[in-house]
């Protein structure tokens, strides 16, 4: 793949990011990866982040990372997520405008934080096919407006996460209007870590799936 950083607007701020293109020709489809919390030292070259881009690059869709604002180098102060979900937005159109890019197969994915932030923008943008949720907390998956997506969703959670019980997830997850896929990784905490390699296969396929 070729990887660049990058810069885009959102609003009349400038956001940085890394743009990652497949090697083989275009046009591609593209995918936006959202990031933990801002506030607890998440940014774009997180983990889980950086190997759900990784590997959908490899599967031949282009990827954007970004640091939201008052992120890394990225203009702005933390906005309690509003001005993350315009963010997020802003960086699915600039991803859309690459060349190479077909805008008419866009997905979105999110980690933590990034999972409730991808869900938001995905009820914003209808042009967003498909979306990967990443160790969403609660309050999103209970949001009954979230629960009228009607595009394919993939919720993937560890089974040992302390930010929900994985009962109180299936309950949640099966409120979304389908079509719905749900992972439980056995064993893998909050923090993913050891799990990156299977979260990046996971959201791979489905993406592969619905935007090829």
């Amino acid at each position: 793949m070729n990887t660049t950083k990058t810069t885009f607007a959102s609003g009349a701020l400038t956001l940085e990011g890394v743009l990652r293109l497949p090697a083989s020709d275009g046009p591609w489809p593209a995918v936006v990866v959202c990031h933990p919390h801002p506030m607890y030292g998440g940014d774009m070259y997180n983990a889980v982040v950086e190997s759900i881009a990784g590997g959908v690059a490899r599967r031949g869709i282009a990827a954007l990372t970004f640091n939201f604002r008052g992120a890394g180098s990225s203009q702005g102060a933390f906005d309690r997520g509003v001005g993350e979900v315009a963010d997020a937005l802003a960086a699915v159109e600039f991803l859309a405008a690459q060349p190479g890019v077909d805008r008419s197969r866009l997905g979105i994915a999110g980690y933590s934080f990034g999972a409730g932030i991808a869900l938001d923008a995905a009820e914003d943008n209808h042009d967003l096919r498909a979306i990967v949720s990443v160790a969403c907390p609660p309050a999103p998956l209970n949001d009954m407006v979230l629960h009228q997506i009607n595009r394919p969703k993939l919720f993937i959670q560890g089974d040992a996460d302390t930010i929900i019980e994985i009962p109180m997830f299936r309950f949640l997850t099966q409120r979304f209007t389908p079509p719905r896929e749900v992972e439980v990784l056995a064993g893998a905490e909050h923090s993913l870590r050891g799990y990156e390699s299977e979260v990046s296969k996971l959201a791979a396929d489905f993406f592969a799936r619905c935007l090829q």
